[in-house]
Protein backbone atom coordinates (compact mmCIF):
# COMPACT_ATOMS: atom_id res chain seq x y z
CA UNK A 1 0.00 0.00 0.00
CA UNK A 2 1.42 3.23 -1.00
CA UNK A 3 2.26 5.63 2.26
CA UNK A 4 0.31 8.16 1.25
CA UNK A 5 -2.88 6.29 1.37
CA UNK A 6 -2.16 5.20 4.98
CA UNK A 7 -2.38 9.12 5.80
CA UNK A 8 -6.09 8.85 6.50
CA UNK A 9 -6.23 6.00 8.45
CA UNK A 10 -3.46 7.68 10.77
CA UNK A 11 -4.97 10.78 11.30
CA UNK A 12 -8.42 8.73 12.24
CA UNK A 13 -5.99 6.64 14.49
CA UNK A 14 -4.89 9.75 16.12
CA UNK A 15 -8.23 11.25 16.83
CA UNK A 16 -8.98 8.53 18.56
CA UNK A 17 -6.60 8.58 20.89
CA UNK A 18 -6.48 12.05 21.98
CA UNK A 19 -8.34 12.46 25.03
CA UNK A 20 -12.28 13.91 23.93
CA UNK A 21 -13.99 16.40 26.37
CA UNK A 22 -17.51 17.01 25.92
CA UNK A 23 -18.79 20.40 24.89
CA UNK A 24 -21.00 20.16 27.98
CA UNK A 25 -17.88 19.59 30.25
CA UNK A 26 -15.51 22.56 28.67
CA UNK A 27 -14.80 25.34 31.39
CA UNK A 28 -17.80 27.85 30.62
CA UNK A 29 -16.04 30.20 32.76
CA UNK A 30 -12.79 30.00 30.72
CA UNK A 31 -15.32 30.95 27.21
CA UNK A 32 -16.19 33.91 29.22
CA UNK A 33 -12.88 35.06 30.50
CA UNK A 34 -11.30 34.97 26.60
CA UNK A 35 -11.91 38.44 24.70
CA UNK A 36 -10.67 39.83 21.49
CA UNK A 37 -11.18 43.74 20.76
CA UNK A 38 -9.47 45.76 18.09
CA UNK A 39 -10.60 49.30 18.00
CA UNK A 40 -9.25 52.85 17.71
CA UNK A 41 -9.32 54.77 21.34
CA UNK A 42 -9.03 58.45 22.10
CA UNK A 43 -5.59 59.30 23.28
CA UNK A 44 -5.16 62.68 23.80
CA UNK A 45 -6.89 64.44 21.31
CA UNK A 46 -6.60 61.64 18.33
CA UNK A 47 -7.80 58.47 17.53
CA UNK A 48 -5.13 55.32 18.03
CA UNK A 49 -5.24 51.88 17.32
CA UNK A 50 -5.16 49.29 19.83
CA UNK A 51 -6.28 45.17 20.37
CA UNK A 52 -7.17 43.43 23.33
CA UNK A 53 -6.73 40.16 23.40
CA UNK A 54 -6.69 37.26 26.23
CA UNK A 55 -7.68 36.00 28.80
CA UNK A 56 -9.61 39.18 30.94
CA UNK A 57 -8.84 36.54 34.08
CA UNK A 58 -5.27 36.71 33.51
CA UNK A 59 -2.32 39.27 33.87
CA UNK A 60 -2.13 42.33 31.12
CA UNK A 61 0.48 42.91 29.23
CA UNK A 62 1.11 46.47 27.45
CA UNK A 63 3.47 46.12 24.56
CA UNK A 64 5.41 49.11 23.35
CA UNK A 65 6.52 48.67 20.05
CA UNK A 66 9.42 49.79 18.42
CA UNK A 67 10.86 51.95 15.25
CA UNK A 68 9.61 54.30 16.03
CA UNK A 69 7.09 53.53 13.57
CA UNK A 70 7.26 50.06 13.68
CA UNK A 71 3.72 48.42 14.71
CA UNK A 72 3.74 44.47 16.19
CA UNK A 73 -0.18 44.35 15.43
CA UNK A 74 -0.19 42.88 11.92
CA UNK A 75 2.30 40.15 13.29
CA UNK A 76 1.22 39.49 16.94
CA UNK A 77 -0.99 36.32 16.42
CA UNK A 78 1.85 35.09 14.53
CA UNK A 79 4.41 35.25 17.40
CA UNK A 80 2.23 35.63 20.69
CA UNK A 81 -1.27 33.87 19.94
CA UNK A 82 0.02 30.81 22.39
CA UNK A 83 0.17 33.56 24.89
CA UNK A 84 -3.25 34.33 25.00
CA UNK A 85 -4.24 31.42 27.28
CA UNK A 86 -1.90 32.63 30.15
CA UNK A 87 -2.23 36.56 29.95
CA UNK A 88 -4.35 39.52 28.22
CA UNK A 89 -2.46 41.00 25.80
CA UNK A 90 -2.62 44.95 24.49
CA UNK A 91 -1.06 45.66 21.40
CA UNK A 92 -0.56 49.90 20.44
CA UNK A 93 -0.26 51.26 17.13
CA UNK A 94 1.75 54.57 18.66
CA UNK A 95 1.21 57.93 16.96
CA UNK A 96 2.60 58.17 13.76
CA UNK A 97 2.51 54.52 13.17
CA UNK A 98 0.41 51.93 10.87
CA UNK A 99 -3.49 52.55 11.37
CA UNK A 100 -3.08 55.75 13.83
CA UNK A 101 -1.00 56.97 10.92
CA UNK A 102 -3.75 55.91 8.29
CA UNK A 103 -6.56 58.09 10.77
CA UNK A 104 -4.58 61.53 10.10
CA UNK A 105 -2.15 61.06 7.36
CA UNK A 106 0.97 63.15 7.02
CA UNK A 107 1.72 65.44 4.25
CA UNK A 108 5.68 65.16 4.13
CA UNK A 109 6.40 68.64 2.93
CA UNK A 110 8.98 70.83 5.32
CA UNK A 111 5.74 73.10 6.75
CA UNK A 112 3.68 70.25 7.77
CA UNK A 113 6.39 68.21 9.30
CA UNK A 114 7.43 71.21 11.17
CA UNK A 115 4.33 71.50 12.29
CA UNK A 116 3.28 68.33 13.40
CA UNK A 117 6.32 66.94 15.17
CA UNK A 118 6.84 63.21 17.26
CA UNK A 119 8.42 63.98 20.61
CA UNK A 120 9.16 60.96 23.10
CA UNK A 121 7.11 63.16 25.87
CA UNK A 122 4.02 63.43 23.53
CA UNK A 123 4.23 59.87 23.19
CA UNK A 124 4.75 59.31 26.91
CA UNK A 125 1.61 61.29 27.53
CA UNK A 126 -0.22 58.85 24.83
CA UNK A 127 1.14 55.64 27.17
CA UNK A 128 -0.09 56.82 29.80
CA UNK A 129 -3.61 57.77 28.91
CA UNK A 130 -3.56 53.79 27.14
CA UNK A 131 -2.58 52.34 30.44
CA UNK A 132 -5.03 55.16 32.60
CA UNK A 133 -7.51 53.44 30.24
CA UNK A 134 -7.22 49.78 30.51
CA UNK A 135 -7.30 50.11 33.96
CA UNK A 136 -10.56 52.02 34.03
CA UNK A 137 -11.56 49.83 31.03
CA UNK A 138 -10.91 46.14 32.02
CA UNK A 139 -10.61 46.94 36.25
CA UNK A 140 -6.98 45.79 36.77
CA UNK A 141 -5.00 47.62 38.90
CA UNK A 142 -1.99 47.38 37.01
CA UNK A 143 0.13 45.74 33.97
CA UNK A 144 3.23 43.95 33.07
CA UNK A 145 4.52 46.86 30.31
CA UNK A 146 7.05 45.30 27.61
CA UNK A 147 9.16 47.36 25.09
CA UNK A 148 11.40 46.79 22.45
CA UNK A 149 14.10 49.22 20.46
CA UNK A 150 12.12 52.47 20.02
CA UNK A 151 9.48 50.95 22.63
CA UNK A 152 12.57 50.73 25.62
CA UNK A 153 12.81 54.09 25.20
CA UNK A 154 9.32 54.97 25.59
CA UNK A 155 8.78 52.65 28.47
CA UNK A 156 11.28 53.91 30.34
CA UNK A 157 9.78 57.49 30.07
CA UNK A 158 6.31 56.03 30.88
CA UNK A 159 7.13 54.12 34.01
CA UNK A 160 9.78 56.82 35.21
CA UNK A 161 6.51 59.19 35.54
CA UNK A 162 3.86 56.68 36.33
CA UNK A 163 5.68 53.88 37.91
CA UNK A 164 1.85 52.76 40.19
CA UNK A 165 0.43 51.54 36.82
CA UNK A 166 2.88 48.63 36.08
CA UNK A 167 3.98 45.60 38.05
CA UNK A 168 7.01 45.43 36.16
CA UNK A 169 8.86 46.36 33.11
CA UNK A 170 10.54 43.87 30.88
CA UNK A 171 12.96 46.03 28.36
CA UNK A 172 14.81 44.10 24.93
CA UNK A 173 17.06 45.86 22.51
CA UNK A 174 17.33 48.49 25.54
CA UNK A 175 17.96 52.06 24.04
CA UNK A 176 19.85 54.30 26.76
CA UNK A 177 22.12 56.89 24.70
CA UNK A 178 20.98 56.77 21.02
CA UNK A 179 22.31 59.90 19.54
CA UNK A 180 25.76 58.70 19.02
CA UNK A 181 26.35 56.55 15.76
CA UNK A 182 30.10 56.71 15.64
CA UNK A 183 31.05 53.28 18.04
CA UNK A 184 28.39 51.46 15.62
CA UNK A 185 30.01 52.98 12.31
CA UNK A 186 33.35 51.57 13.30
CA UNK A 187 32.07 48.40 14.22
CA UNK A 188 30.21 47.67 11.05
CA UNK A 189 33.21 49.21 9.04
CA UNK A 190 35.42 47.16 10.32
CA UNK A 191 33.16 43.96 9.73
CA UNK A 192 32.95 45.11 6.33
CA UNK A 193 36.91 45.25 6.03
CA UNK A 194 36.77 41.47 8.07
CA UNK A 195 35.05 40.38 5.04
CA UNK A 196 35.90 42.42 2.17
CA UNK A 197 32.54 43.55 1.74
CA UNK A 198 32.90 46.18 -0.82
CA UNK A 199 29.47 46.90 -0.94
CA UNK A 200 29.02 48.18 2.57
CA UNK A 201 32.52 49.79 2.07
CA UNK A 202 31.55 51.82 -0.44
CA UNK A 203 27.94 53.35 1.46
CA UNK A 204 29.99 53.84 4.48
CA UNK A 205 32.82 55.02 2.86
CA UNK A 206 30.14 57.62 1.09
CA UNK A 207 28.22 58.44 4.17
CA UNK A 208 31.58 59.53 6.04
CA UNK A 209 31.80 59.09 9.83
CA UNK A 210 29.04 60.35 11.98
CA UNK A 211 27.14 62.55 13.43
CA UNK A 212 24.66 62.42 10.32
CA UNK A 213 22.27 65.67 9.75
CA UNK A 214 19.91 63.81 7.35
CA UNK A 215 17.34 61.04 8.51
CA UNK A 216 18.65 59.03 4.97
CA UNK A 217 21.98 58.79 6.32
CA UNK A 218 21.10 57.49 9.06
CA UNK A 219 18.64 54.74 7.25
CA UNK A 220 21.38 53.88 4.90
CA UNK A 221 24.07 53.16 7.84
CA UNK A 222 21.31 51.22 10.01
CA UNK A 223 21.12 48.99 6.35
CA UNK A 224 24.63 47.97 6.72
CA UNK A 225 23.92 47.47 10.44
CA UNK A 226 21.07 44.98 10.04
CA UNK A 227 22.95 43.11 7.53
CA UNK A 228 25.77 42.51 10.04
CA UNK A 229 23.35 41.32 12.74
CA UNK A 230 21.33 38.85 10.68
CA UNK A 231 24.49 37.41 9.73
CA UNK A 232 25.41 36.44 13.03
CA UNK A 233 22.32 35.80 15.06
CA UNK A 234 19.35 32.88 14.82
CA UNK A 235 16.52 34.40 12.23
CA UNK A 236 13.02 34.35 13.73
CA UNK A 237 10.72 31.49 12.57
CA UNK A 238 9.38 32.38 8.93
CA UNK A 239 5.77 32.94 9.55
CA UNK A 240 6.52 35.58 12.12
CA UNK A 241 6.79 38.63 9.94
CA UNK A 242 4.09 37.95 7.35
CA UNK A 243 1.19 39.84 8.25
CA UNK A 244 -2.37 38.48 9.33
CA UNK A 245 -5.17 38.86 6.74
CA UNK A 246 -6.78 41.57 8.05
CA UNK A 247 -3.68 43.63 7.92
CA UNK A 248 -2.40 42.09 4.53
CA UNK A 249 -4.01 44.83 1.77
CA UNK A 250 -2.68 48.12 0.29
CA UNK A 251 -4.15 50.53 2.77
CA UNK A 252 -2.58 49.01 5.86
CA UNK A 253 0.81 48.57 3.72
CA UNK A 254 0.81 52.34 2.92
CA UNK A 255 -0.09 53.53 6.14
CA UNK A 256 2.65 51.07 7.66
CA UNK A 257 4.87 52.51 5.27
CA UNK A 258 4.14 56.03 5.36
CA UNK A 259 3.95 55.97 9.22
CA UNK A 260 7.76 54.18 9.45
CA UNK A 261 8.95 57.03 7.35
CA UNK A 262 7.19 59.88 9.09
CA UNK A 263 8.11 58.22 12.60
CA UNK A 264 12.36 57.36 11.62
CA UNK A 265 12.19 61.26 9.94
CA UNK A 266 11.30 62.08 13.86
CA UNK A 267 13.76 59.71 15.36
CA UNK A 268 16.79 60.53 13.33
CA UNK A 269 16.07 64.58 12.91
CA UNK A 270 16.71 66.24 9.63
CA UNK A 271 18.19 69.11 9.31
CA UNK A 272 17.14 70.09 5.81
CA UNK A 273 13.26 69.53 6.66
CA UNK A 274 13.73 71.36 10.09
CA UNK A 275 12.81 67.98 11.88
CA UNK A 276 14.62 67.83 15.55
CA UNK A 277 15.69 64.57 16.09
CA UNK A 278 13.89 62.59 19.21
CA UNK A 279 16.83 60.14 19.95
CA UNK A 280 19.28 63.58 20.81
CA UNK A 281 17.41 64.16 24.03
CA UNK A 282 17.18 60.60 25.10
CA UNK A 283 19.93 59.95 27.53
CA UNK A 284 18.72 57.61 30.62
CA UNK A 285 22.28 57.09 32.12
CA UNK A 286 22.38 60.83 32.80
CA UNK A 287 18.42 61.63 33.40
CA UNK A 288 16.78 58.25 34.88
CA UNK A 289 18.89 56.34 36.85
CA UNK A 290 16.22 55.00 39.26
CA UNK A 291 12.57 53.20 38.75
CA UNK A 292 10.44 52.42 41.13
CA UNK A 293 9.39 48.58 39.73
CA UNK A 294 11.39 45.60 38.75
CA UNK A 295 13.18 45.95 35.64
CA UNK A 296 13.97 42.90 33.48
CA UNK A 297 16.05 43.68 30.51
CA UNK A 298 17.08 41.03 27.28
CA UNK A 299 19.91 41.65 25.62
CA UNK A 300 21.06 39.73 22.45
CA UNK A 301 24.64 39.18 22.25
CA UNK A 302 24.97 40.47 18.35
CA UNK A 303 22.87 43.52 19.06
CA UNK A 304 25.21 46.40 17.50
CA UNK A 305 22.39 49.09 17.60
CA UNK A 306 21.55 48.85 20.92
CA UNK A 307 24.95 47.53 22.17
CA UNK A 308 25.46 44.91 25.97
CA UNK A 309 28.10 47.52 26.30
CA UNK A 310 25.68 50.46 26.33
CA UNK A 311 22.80 48.44 28.40
CA UNK A 312 24.87 46.72 30.91
CA UNK A 313 26.60 50.24 32.49
CA UNK A 314 23.05 51.70 32.63
CA UNK A 315 22.23 48.26 34.03
CA UNK A 316 24.58 48.44 36.64
CA UNK A 317 23.75 52.26 37.63
CA UNK A 318 20.33 51.52 37.30
CA UNK A 319 18.42 51.81 41.27
CA UNK A 320 15.25 49.28 41.36
CA UNK A 321 13.61 46.81 43.40
CA UNK A 322 14.61 44.05 41.62
CA UNK A 323 16.64 44.08 38.23
CA UNK A 324 17.83 41.57 36.29
CA UNK A 325 20.04 41.32 32.92
CA UNK A 326 19.82 38.32 30.45
CA UNK A 327 21.95 37.72 27.62
CA UNK A 328 21.27 35.94 25.04
CA UNK A 329 24.06 34.11 22.52
CA UNK A 330 22.62 34.28 18.64
CA UNK A 331 20.64 37.27 19.33
CA UNK A 332 21.20 40.44 17.86
CA UNK A 333 18.62 43.48 18.07
CA UNK A 334 15.39 41.98 16.69
CA UNK A 335 13.07 39.00 17.84
CA UNK A 336 13.71 35.68 17.33
CA UNK A 337 12.46 32.33 19.55
CA UNK A 338 15.20 32.53 22.40
CA UNK A 339 14.19 36.32 22.72
CA UNK A 340 10.16 35.50 23.21
CA UNK A 341 10.80 32.43 25.00
CA UNK A 342 12.97 34.75 27.44
CA UNK A 343 9.98 37.64 27.67
CA UNK A 344 7.42 34.95 28.10
CA UNK A 345 9.67 33.23 31.02
CA UNK A 346 9.99 36.55 32.54
CA UNK A 347 6.17 37.29 32.01
CA UNK A 348 5.40 34.02 33.78
CA UNK A 349 7.24 35.36 36.82
CA UNK A 350 5.62 38.37 37.02
CA UNK A 351 2.42 36.50 37.08
CA UNK A 352 3.24 34.30 40.02
CA UNK A 353 4.21 37.54 42.00
CA UNK A 354 0.65 39.16 41.44
CA UNK A 355 -1.60 35.98 40.12
CA UNK A 356 -5.28 37.01 38.51
CA UNK A 357 -3.94 40.55 38.41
Amino acid sequence: MPLRSLYPCVMLLLLYLLPITPLSAQSPSSRQDTMSEEKFVQLNGIEQWITIKGNKSKPMILFIHGGPGSPITPYADNVYKEWEKDFLLVQWDQRGTGRTYGKAPVTFTPEYLQSHLLTIEQMAADGIALAEYLVKYLGKPKMIIMGTSWGSALSVKIISQRPDLFYAYIGHSQIVDPSNDGPMYDKVYRLAQQHNDTASLRILNALGKPPYDRARNVGQLLRVVKKYEKASSTPPPPNWFVETASYNNPKDEQDRNDGDDYSFVNYAGDKVLGVPSIRAGINFRRDIVELKIPVYLIQGEEDILTPKTASKAWFDQLRAPLKEYILLPKAAHGFNQSVVDTQYKLCKSVKMAAPGK
